[in-house]
């Protein structure tokens, strides 16, 4: 291992589903023991349609800085670790990490994530596990900084009172490229600017 090796490369496992502690989930296939049973693979269906709608609803929010919907989308307890090459994130509970991201998402950044590929495992009426291909950019303007990579989530759900919420949220880098800015892209519009977390510039 190279003494130059990310936290990535230092510290994780294999991308392996064994790995991530993700178990092979309830099978995917219409059982033939009548209505209930024809009721249980719908509302199966429908689970799964619903945490897709969370996933998609997390990256939105983040993007746009929409910390109120943002934070209902989250189990109280969530766990959050995030390793990328140059940076470390392991948090416990909503109220921690709701405050890394508000600091994150400022009028000094513009962000661009994209979740991918969705592997939805469901393993009981009320709990979940999904991994997603992540794409992103991410610009912070006043340390004239910019990266840009991919990288594999997994995640845990859990289904409380009628919804799905994320219990524990995890990421490694695939591939990360950091560089400085020579200048600020020139913007013809720039939504985080009006609603990111005000800084000074």
């Amino acid at each position: 291992m190279s003494e130059t090796a990310t936290l990535a490369e230092k510290s994780q496992q294999p991308l392996t589903k064994s790995e991530m502690g993700i178990s092979k989930g309830l099978p995917l296939e219409a059982g033939d023991g009548g209505i209930e049973e024809l009721r249980r693979s719908v509302q199966q269906l429908m689970d799964i349609e619903a945490i897709r709608q969370l996933k998609h609803a997390y990256f939105r929010c983040i993007d746009t800085a929409n910390f109120d919907e943002l934070e209902t989308l989250f189990h109280d307890d969530v766990m959050v670790h995030f390793t990328g090459g140059t940076y470390e994130w392991k948090l416990q509970g909503k109220d921690e990490y709701m405050k890394s991201v508000r600091t994150s998402f400022t009028n000094q950044s513009i962000g661009h994530h994209n979740g991918h590929h969705p592997e939805i495992q469901m393993l009981s009426e009320t709990e979940a596990t999904g991994i997603w291909y992540l794409a992103d950019n991410m610009w912070v303007m006043n340390f004239n900084f910019f990266t840009t990579g991919t990288a594999i989530y997994w995640d845990r759900y859990l289904k409380v009172d009628g919804r799905w919420t994320i219990k524990d949220t995890r990421y490694r880098r695939i591939y990360e490229i950091n560089r400085a800015l020579d200048e600020r892209p020139a913007l013809s519009t720039h939504y985080l600017a009006a609603h990111g977390t005000p800084i000074d510039s």
